[in-house]
């Protein structure tokens, strides 16, 4: 069974104060007075000053700016947010796509943004878009792999994946799909 992403931090917040020996709320403090003003600045501090991997620096950022900026939209609200009035009609095929990358691995690491939906391992290997009102977009990392009809390449679609899969109906879900995100999975 998955965990919901309340538990899923809680278990990071555990682990990293375990490896590291450090307070989770010593690592918020040392974050705030990183002197680094911006998200992707306190990440890399973390991580090349403190040696945190990215899911636990991105945390620890993402957390230090809720405090001191006050609570910002959760990844709920972000996922609900995308798929809210035109592409109201998308939120089923975007969860059916999550049950099938969910069993990729437990260390899929999901992270919503604005506008489409990171899927990370030790880098990312895929995202999901709601592009249109009738259509997701599926980026894929497959480098070397050539673009087919349905395997395009990413072109202007976003510039952090290779690839790009149009899905605007379930069928669209298949096993062809799944073996592209597996094989970027497996070389993230």
């Amino acid at each position: 069974m998955a965990q919901t992403p309340e538990a899923a931090e809680a278990s990071m917040i555990r682990n990293l104060e375990e490896k590291t020996g450090r307070k989770w709320s010593d690592w918020l403090e040392l974050a705030r007075k990183s002197g680094h003003p911006k998200h992707g600045e306190v990440v890399k501090f973390l991580k090349e000053e403190h040696g945190l991997g990215h899911g636990y620096a991105n945390l620890v950022a993402l957390r230090s700016g809720q405090v001191a900026q006050g609570p910002s939209a959760t990844p709920e609200d972000l996922v609900g947010a995308q798929y809210a009035g035109p592409k109201a009609a998308l939120r089923p095929l975007y969860e059916a796509l999550m049950t099938r990358i969910r069993k990729l691995g437990t260390d899929v690491e999901v992270s919503p943004k604005k506008g489409y939906v990171s899927l990370r391992r030790s880098k990312q290997f895929a995202l999901i878009q709601p592009s249109t009102a009738t259509r997701l977009d599926v980026g894929i990392n497959l480098k070397g792999t050539p673009p087919t009809e349905r395997l395009e390449a990413s072109g202007s679609f976003n510039t952090m994946v290779t690839h790009r899969v149009r899905i605007s109906r379930a069928e669209d879900l298949d096993e062809e799909l799944e073996l592209w995100l597996r094989k970027a999975y497996e070389s993230a």
